[in-house]
């Protein structure tokens, strides 16, 4: 059974008169343990693609299995709950809040699922040693560089071992050098088993996945796979 699974997938916008076709009947298969990079030009779909798979947005019509359940089925309780603990997501504006520690960061995503304190605790701090960190996790956002605070938002998305590691952009704000670093983590974190699906204009970030889907107008113009 496939991790994500969307038929025919349409998203549709109304503006006045007109409508946007965002996505135009994308049918495609993710397996467990995927490296997969979702790129296209700014306007092609992919963002809403990614917002679809994060359960962040519903398709217009078409459906989506994740895990083998149809998401379009589902309540608000029940997809906020997918999106707290099924799917980890990494953002090119990292969105940490700025009062708070690394470590408190991490653990929102707990305190929302109403972990135990001691639990939470130690669960965000084996999260922030994944992506080496531990020295800095008492610090706050801003005494931290960009590629620092991007490994705490990745953190936070690991915190809850989800399904998915879900990036946007991940390294829209960063220099090269550390947009290299933070590519060479996530290669990290696939290796140790996690599911990743990147969404990028960036060939140079494509590269790092060992699939890429090609979004244009709507539509999957290209599904090329390279060797592990």
């Amino acid at each position: 059974m496939a991790l994500i699974e969307t038929i025919d997938l349409w998203k549709t916008y109304v503006m006045g008169a007109e409508e946007i076709h965002a996505l135009r009947g994308v049918t495609i298969q993710m397996e467990r343990g995927e490296y997969v990079a979702i790129m296209g030009p700014s306007g092609s779909g992919k963002s809403t693609l990614m917002n679809l798979i994060g359960c962040l947005d519903t398709p217009t019509k078409g459906s989506y299995l994740l895990n083998g359940k149809q998401v379009g089925q589902m309540n608000d309780n029940e997809l906020a709950r997918i999106r707290n603990e099924e799917i980890g997501f990494v953002f090119q504006t990292f969105n940490l809040l700025p009062r708070a520690t690394a470590l408190h960061n991490v653990e929102l995503p707990l305190v929302y699922a109403g972990v135990p304190a001691k639990e939470r605790q130690e669960r965000a701090k084996a999260a922030i040693d994944k992506v080496e960190l531990t020295s800095r996790m008492t610090h706050r956002p801003n005494e931290l560089s960009g590629g620092q605070r991007q490994r705490v938002a990745i953190a936070r998305a690991l915190v809850n071992n989800p399904s998915i590691l879900l990036a946007d952009e991940p390294t829209g704000n960063l220099d090269s050098k550390t947009g290299a670093e933070i590519m060479h983590l996530f290669e990290r974190l696939h290796k140790a088993g996690n599911t990743i699906i990147i969404v990028t204009h960036e060939a140079d970030v494509a590269s790092f996945a060992y699939r890429t889907v090609y979004i244009r107008d709507g539509q999957v113009e290209n599904d090329v796979r390279r060797a592990a």
